[in-house]
């Protein structure tokens, strides 16, 4: 289903009052006290391989950032060239050089519910945004067909942020076609894993064979670099190329510059591999306490690092969870919920079972 640029939708399903608030994060959610279990950075010790560049790079500041060393080792990871890498201040500026420079785009479409800032990024560009608002009773799975042929601009995540949902790679692949640009957003591509793959399942990383493919990804999650700012996007050379001519100078600090780098490396492709394995344990231990409470719905299968809740009265539950030390994601402010639901981050065992021991008891009073 597909709405107007208003965000009235058109077609089944439901969707919030009113219009989302766009800039709300997760981290808004988190105060003095809270367990938080609203935001989707993993909180671990940072390995010395990660921890030793980034604080040997403090002691080049007085020179600019150099990019190149950084931008040769994340192409050499996704088995790319170094011109089909663009390295950004966080994904979120990726979203932002993607609006800037392509003010030209006739229809821009985003896949809801996802990840806010693309839709808002286009907005402050002065985009007028369409809306595919995905199925509830579907599990917010993607039928590529809902996408309008006349879509010039393309944006989803995939795993999606809030859902957890991940979509196949070829029905992603789908949606590329001439003359569109499809900007997939994989921030969380590396927190995902599929029994006998060695990899990402569904990660269009390497594709160069998708005409107007654009690949965003995020240092963020999974290793705890939120203040730092790093993330990259992978396209062809002349795409990438557009989208640095509206990016500021040295965009991307040395400090961060240096944590892509060993990023790349493959022994953190190795450890990437490890936590995202250990991972999919602790979501399907939470995935399985939360089916033992009452009115508590889990979207599909998830995953990523997040699962999200369907729960009538979750605004109350929230609320209460919160007088009892915990912090969680509302969902109404995503496209396409409403505030009967929201999004919990994946954490160890001992805090979900704490979690849930409490959702319980608020559930039953």
């Amino acid at each position: 289903m597909c709405d107007q640029p208003n965000g009235t939708a058109a077609g089944a399903g439901p969707v919030a009052v009113g219009k989302p608030d766009l800039a709300h994060h997760g981290d808004a959610e988190v105060g003095a006290g809270l367990v938080d279990l609203a935001v989707n950075v993993r909180r671990a010790p940072m390995p010395e391989w990660l921890a030793g560049p980034i604080t040997a790079a403090l002691a080049d500041l007085a020179r600019y950032p150099e990019p190149a060393p950084a931008r040769a080792a994340v192409a050499a990871r996704h088995g790319r060239t170094p011109d089909e890498v663009l390295l950004t201040a966080g994904a979120a500026e990726g979203f932002v050089l993607i609006a800037q420079a392509l003010r030209g785009a006739r229809r821009p479409v985003v896949v809801h519910p996802q990840f806010t800032e693309p839709e808002a990024a286009l907005r402050a560009a002065g985009h007028e945004v369409h809306r595919v608002l995905l199925d509830p009773a579907e599990d917010f799975r993607l039928d590529p067909a809902r996408v309008p042929a006349d879509a010039d601009l393309v944006m989803i995540g995939n795993p999606t942020n809030p859902t957890s949902v991940l979509h196949p790679a070829s029905t992603v692949a789908a949606l590329a076609r001439p003359g569109r640009v499809l900007v997939v957003d994989e921030a969380f591509a590396d927190t995902t894993v599929a029994p006998g793959s060695p990899g990402e399942p569904a990660s269009l990383a390497a594709r160069r064979d998708l005409p107007g493919l654009l690949v965003l990804r995020s240092l963020t999650k999974t290793w705890g670099l939120a203040g730092l700012r790093i993330g990259y996007l992978l396209g062809a050379p002349e795409l990438l190329t557009r989208l640095a001519a509206v990016q500021p100078l040295w965009a991307v600090s040395t400090p961060a510059l240096a944590a892509a780098s060993a990023c790349a490396s493959p022994v953190a492709v190795q450890a990437e591999r490890a936590v995202a394995a250990q991972l999919a344990a602790d979501r399907d231990h939470l995935v399985a306490r939360l089916a033992d409470l009452p009115g508590v719905r889990v979207v599909g299968r998830p995953a990523s690092a997040f699962v999200l809740l369907h729960l009538p009265g979750a605004t109350r539950v929230r609320a209460a969870l919160r007088e009892r030390g915990w912090a969680v994601r509302r969902g109404d402010t995503f496209p396409g919920l409403g505030p009967d639901w929201l999004r919990v981050a994946v954490r160890d065992r001992a805090t979900t079972d704490a979690f849930t021991e409490v959702l319980g008891d608020i559930l039953e009073a």
